[in-house]
């Protein structure tokens, strides 16, 4: 997967740009400010940055153009934000920028903009891209129990779950519950994400709500690698 460096002047934007991209197995580099971005950009080489127009000390924008100048240019730049003009957005993408994202940003933009520019290739003559649907959920929406457009997954013949229906209804309500968000977290690859979306559960509760099952995350993971 890739190095990605989150340029925001917001904690929560970052904090959740961070949550997600980590979920897609991506590394995630943060910076508030310009000067955070020069020092990651010099020391990691970054394979895509997502940088925010507005900030206070020097602009998205601004420093997009600094890179182009030096010939620093050499990854692809989403540019992000919330108030804009068309203006800024043509301008940002005559510079160099490879997509421009309006805040609030949806899930299925931001992560078909990422794919898109990790895998910047020129179309082939007369190939006609096929047009993906469009679903208008925000980042906060899928963090807080927002809803995907099911997957049609062949996940071949389910393992049959016995449950001890003689014991207290707890200890069988457990069970139920730890084979249920288990069948999940294989079926969503091991993304917390998508499991918080299939599930309707916040992220901090399903969290709360694995380790008290003793579900082992770290196996979900390894069983989907």
């Amino acid at each position: 997967m890739a190095t990605i460096l989150v340029v925001d002047d917001e904690l929560g934007i970052r904090d959740l740009l961070s949550e997600i991209l980590n979920d897609e197995g991506h590394t995630v580099e943060l910076a508030e400010n310009a000067a955070q971005a020069r020092q990651v950009r010099s020391q990691l080489r970054p394979d895509l940055v997502l940088l925010d127009i507005w900030m206070p000390d020097t602009d998205g924008v601004s420093l997009l153009k600094e890179w182009a100048s030096a010939g620093l240019l050499s990854m692809p730049v989403i540019m992000m934000s919330g108030h804009a003009t068309i203006d800024t957005a043509v301008e940002a993408t005559r510079i160099g920028a490879t997509a421009f994202l309006e805040k609030p940003i949806t899930l299925q933009k931001l992560l078909k903009a990422v794919d898109q520019g990790l895998n910047r290739s020129a179309p082939k003559a007369g190939a006609q891209p096929k047009a993906a649907p469009v679903v208008e959920l925000t980042v906060e929406a899928a963090m807080t129990g927002g809803t995907l457009p099911e997957p049609v997954l062949d996940l071949g013949p389910l393992p049959l779950q016995s449950f001890n229906l003689e014991g207290p209804l707890r200890e069988a309500r457990d069970g139920f519950e730890k084979a249920y968000f288990e069948y999940h977290l294989a079926k969503e690859s091991g993304s917390m994400t998508r499991v918080a979306e299939k599930t309707g559960l916040e992220r901090t509760h399903l969290y709360r709500k694995l380790k008290q099952l003793g579900v082992d995350l770290a196996r979900s993971k390894r069983s989907t690698a």
